[in-house]
């Protein structure tokens, strides 16, 4: 039996089919726990989770509880380090019991150009901490703040080690278009329904939802 194998153009489609096939390995998430109807989501952050520039009922996280159909308790603090999120998060976490914590944190270290690696360690913590009393995370990565800022690397690096779903994309897209924000930090209501829309989508994709 011959083996016949491709050679020019055939090679290359090969090639191609192979590298889109890795990109969607690495695009999967880790599974989440079902989130029954009386179960909580803690959105814990800064600004972006208060809800900053917009009436609390166009904050992300009433918006996300509209989409999905469980509380969401709005856990965010305007102008918070992580540092601070360390310390506080411990008794949010004992106050309301969430079974999924969404972590949205380092904005506020990252324009105050504080130390990369202590950023890291103080998120790492926070979802360890979690992740101690049994309650899932979704990790959320913050953009750096200047132009064509990328979202440091060290979230993808805390998420994968974790083993907690990642979302990378969605605060960039809307920090970045001046058509979704309500000053220069903030997002709009347009802004926070694209949050909100992202979160829901990531908790249909890893079955919470």
């Amino acid at each position: 039996m011959r083996i016949y194998l491709p050679t020019g153009r055939g090679l290359v489609w090969l090639y191609l089919l192979i590298v889109v096939l890795l990109a969607g390995c690495g695009a999967r998430q880790p599974a989440l726990p079902h989130l029954g109807p009386d179960d909580v989501v803690l959105a814990f952050g800064d600004s972006l989770t208060y809800g900053t520039g917009v009436d609390a009922a166009n904050s992300y996280p009433v918006q996300l509880s509209q989409l999905i159909g469980r509380k969401v308790v709005a856990a965010g603090v305007p102008g918070e380090l992580t540092a601070q999120g360390v310390t506080r998060l411990p008794g949010m976490l004992d106050a309301v019991h969430p079974k999924l914590l969404l972590l949205c944190l380092g904005g506020n270290d990252l324009l105050h150009k504080l130390d990369a690696a202590t950023i890291a360690t103080n998120l790492r913590t926070m979802v360890y901490e979690a992740r101690q009393r049994g309650i899932a995370v979704v990790l959320i990565g913050v953009p750096e703040p200047r132009l064509f800022g990328s979202v440091p690397r060290f979230y993808a690096d805390i998420a994968a080690k974790a083993d907690v779903p990642y979302e990378s994309h969605v605060l960039k897209t809307v920090l970045f278009d001046n058509t979704k924000k309500s000053d220069p930090i903030h997002p709009n209501a347009a802004g926070y329904r694209m949050i909100a829309e992202a979160l829901a989508k990531l908790l249909h994709q890893t079955g919470a939802i």
